[in-house]
């Protein structure tokens, strides 16, 4: 008689315990989840004729497709440009971050002595190009003063 009697508190505990109450969800679960703040890479800019550099959360450069980087602001006489870098996951991801460089620019052409591409954006001219997980470029300066800047950007470069 024990048994039952203890073998019917013990299911009815279990249906109890099995109610159909609704739990509040975590609320962890309703954050959505968010990129990983970009690095300061200052580091990785030429020292000469630089002005400032500024971390950018997303959006380097003002473009949707671009993630988090650093800008760095150049001025050398009365020319002022920009030089901007941004750590990618993979080759692969910069890569495609240049393909969609080369479709937002106006009238791209390929560097092929550099494996970048030259254009102009809002009517500003623009050079970008890649070096393994990096995507980076040179901006206000037309692409003959470019190269030279976007070589030395490069070779702080891993």
């Amino acid at each position: 008689m024990r048994k039952r009697i203890l073998a019917v508190v013990a299911f009815t505990f279990l249906l109890v315990s099995c109610s159909s109450q609704q739990q509040p969800a975590a609320p962890e679960a309703s954050k959505a989840v968010e990129a990983p703040k970009p690095r300061d890479e200052w580091r990785r800019f030429p020292r000469a004729e630089i002005v400032d550099t500024k971390v950018i959360d997303n959006n380097l450069m003002g473009k949707p497709f671009m993630p988090g980087g650093t800008l760095g602001r150049y001025k050398t006489g009365a020319a002022e440009y920009e030089m901007f870098v941004a750590k990618t996951a993979s080759p692969d991801e910069a890569t495609i971050l240049l393909v969609d460089w080369k479709k937002a620019l106006a009238d791209s052409k390929l560097v092929s002595s550099f494996g970048g591409y030259s254009g102009t954006d809002a009517g500003r001219p623009i050079f970008v190009f890649t070096k393994g997980a990096w995507i980076a470029g040179v901006a206000g300066l037309p692409q003959k003063e470019a190269e030279p800047k976007a070589s030395l950007l490069a070779a702080y470069l891993d």
